[in-house]
């Protein structure tokens, strides 16, 4: 049965689980989820439990503070039910969603978590998470995110991952990591913390690193807002400055395309691949900062980036038999590059900065998206700076070569915007792991910023996979995407998520390699899914019945 299209555009009023309200340098966000309002029917959100249609609104908050409300300095995330923070994703939900939809949603999750910490590190916007009762799995994920937790000290609220010992699976966005790489937790209390279903409360969880401090519920909101308080202090968020509304993102859809302003989506279903073309600007553009404010969500760089990101979550959501995605590029490579010295020249304002965070996120998305990624680089197109940075993120990159017509031969054009201002996830510019930060190669791109490369050039500079003539152009794609598409899918995540991310990890790539890539083939396993499964069986009574051959 087709399953409805998950729309991944929402705004405050049509919430059901999030709230927030913002006093002064201070968003207090509430998480109190309807029971009944499940993305999908089948089960009930009980114990502040949550499913994907949650973490969508999460989503949308956080952009809407980022954006909405510069004079934001710290968020408090805390829960609007009694003795209750979140007791994770939805058990229910889980067990009776297909193995992709479990990894998807796992991995926005994930995502929504690490923007979180982006927004820490590059834009001064801090968290604390408010555990205001029980705080179990994916709960207390969230509040690993956040840059202090705070517990209450009730005798009864604890922090806890039970995922391996209660469902025979693994925290799902980052737990197991988060708990070592950030919070330091020393290896074999971790063991035991992650291996236990009643968790840890009160000072063991403090002693433990698990918090950051507990409270009694007298002096609970004191202490709260005490950390929220010190962390806003060397915030650089203007508390004066006017927010810019984030309205709603246009499309217009069919059952093969989907066009929005700035950015179109056309799919070949015969073919299992979708090409997304993305729009330079056009006509003037704002060159101030007062100009760019006035021009608020309709700002090219700004609209493009909000265009591109809902167009790779639709893909990734609602098209999962669309393998390959072929990227294109459309219009003047100069205006594009104009555009990328006025985000550098202000990338100091406040608006200016949140863009390029918006920017840095949605390009991250494409790098950890299980999908064949190929960059076509033709007439017409404007694979300049920042746009740039589609050929690079690409697991090939194509180039026509005309040489007769050098009036239409497509040029690649670096800038700043290439060597470190939109970085992967694992904080290199696609530039140095493309060229495992060797001096050499890089000096040559460096020297190569200012010029129009074509296709040869580029080639010689490692730019590109393949400049071809006009006679083999048509032929060498086409072959190109036919393999592709004969491959097997599962065999082509494995490769292109070890091949994107080379030599340099961090916290972040081992949430989506290591243990995205374990949850992975443990959510396809017997003893978590099979008819015996702890999975499958959570909430009947019945007791999962392992296999225990160690695999």
């Amino acid at each position: 049965m087709q399953q409805p299209i998950v729309d991944y555009r929402t705004e405050p009023s049509q919430y059901q689980h999030w709230s927030f309200e913002v006093e002064g340098s201070i968003a207090r966000m509430k998480l109190d989820i309807a029971e009944d309002g499940g993305i999908r029917p089948g089960y009930k959100l009980k114990l502040n439990s949550y499913d994907l249609g949650v973490d969508v609104e999460l989503h949308d908050a956080l952009n809407r503070i980022r954006f909405e409300h510069p004079e934001v300095k710290s968020v408090i995330v805390t829960s609007g039910k009694e003795r209750i923070f979140c007791s994770g994703a939805n058990i229910f939900m889980l067990g009776v969603s297909s193995h992709a939809w479990k990894v998807n949603f796992c991995k926005f999750t994930n995502e929504t978590r690490n923007g979180i910490e982006d927004s820490s590190r590059h834009d001064g916007l801090k968290f604390v998470a408010a555990v205001n009762g029980a705080c179990a799995g994916g709960g207390y994920e969230l509040a690993l995110a956040c840059d202090d937790i705070v517990l209450i000290d009730d005798r009864s609220s604890s922090v806890s991952l039970p995922e391996v010992p209660l469902l025979g699976v693994l925290p799902g966005t980052g737990g197991l990591t988060r708990v070592t790489d950030k919070r330091h937790v020393r290896h074999d209390l971790a063991d035991i913390f992650c291996t236990s279903v009643e968790g840890v409360r009160g000072q063991r969880a403090v002693d433990w690193r698990l918090v950051d401090a507990i409270a009694k519920p007298a002096q609970f909101a004191d202490v709260v807002n005490q950390h929220a308080a010190k962390l806003a202090e060397n915030s650089s968020r203007p508390a004066s400055a006017k927010g810019v509304q984030l309205t709603k993102i246009e499309r217009t859809p069919s059952p093969n395309a989907m066009a929005y302003t700035h950015v179109v989506v056309d799919i070949d279903r015969s073919k299992r691949c979708a090409t997304l073309t993305v729009k330079a600007p056009q006509g003037d553009q704002p060159g101030t900062v007062e100009a760019i404010e006035n021009a608020g969500a309709a700002w090219w760089p700004l609209a493009m980036g909000r265009e591109l990101d809902d167009a790779i979550l639709h893909l990734r959501t609602n098209e999962p038999d669309i393998g390959t995605w072929i990227l294109k590029t459309e219009g003047d490579g100069a205006a594009v590059l104009a555009m990328d010295q006025t985000l550098i020249a202000h990338q100091d304002h406040w608006l200016v900065r949140q863009t390029i965070g918006l920017l840095r996120r949605t390009f991250a998305r494409l790098d950890v998206s299980s999908r064949s990624l190929f960059a076509l680089i033709e007439p017409g197109s404007c694979f300049a700076g920042m746009l740039a940075e589609l050929a690079f993120c690409a697991d090939r990159a194509y180039m026509l070569v005309l040489p007769d017509e050098t009036d239409r031969e497509p040029v690649i054009q670096l800038d700043e915007f290439n060597f470190g201002l939109l970085p992967l996830v694992n904080d290199q510019s696609r530039l140095q792991r493309r060229f495992y930060e060797e001096t050499e190669p890089m000096e040559a791109a460096r020297h190569a910023v200012g010029q129009k490369l074509n296709g040869d050039a580029a080639q010689k500079l490692g730019l590109v996979t393949a400049a071809l003539d006009d006679i083999d152009w048509v032929d060498e794609i086409r072959i190109a995407i036919e393999e592709r598409a004969a491959m097997s899918p599962d065999a082509l995540t494995g490769l292109e998520a070890n091949l994107r991310f080379a030599s340099q990890e961090n916290m972040v790539t081992r949430i989506f390699g290591r243990l995205s890539a374990w949850q992975n083939w443990i959510f396809n396993r017997p003893n978590a899914v099979g008819e015996k499964g702890a999975l499958k069986l959570y909430g009947t009574g019945q007791k999962a019945g392992f296999d225990f051959n160690r695999v």
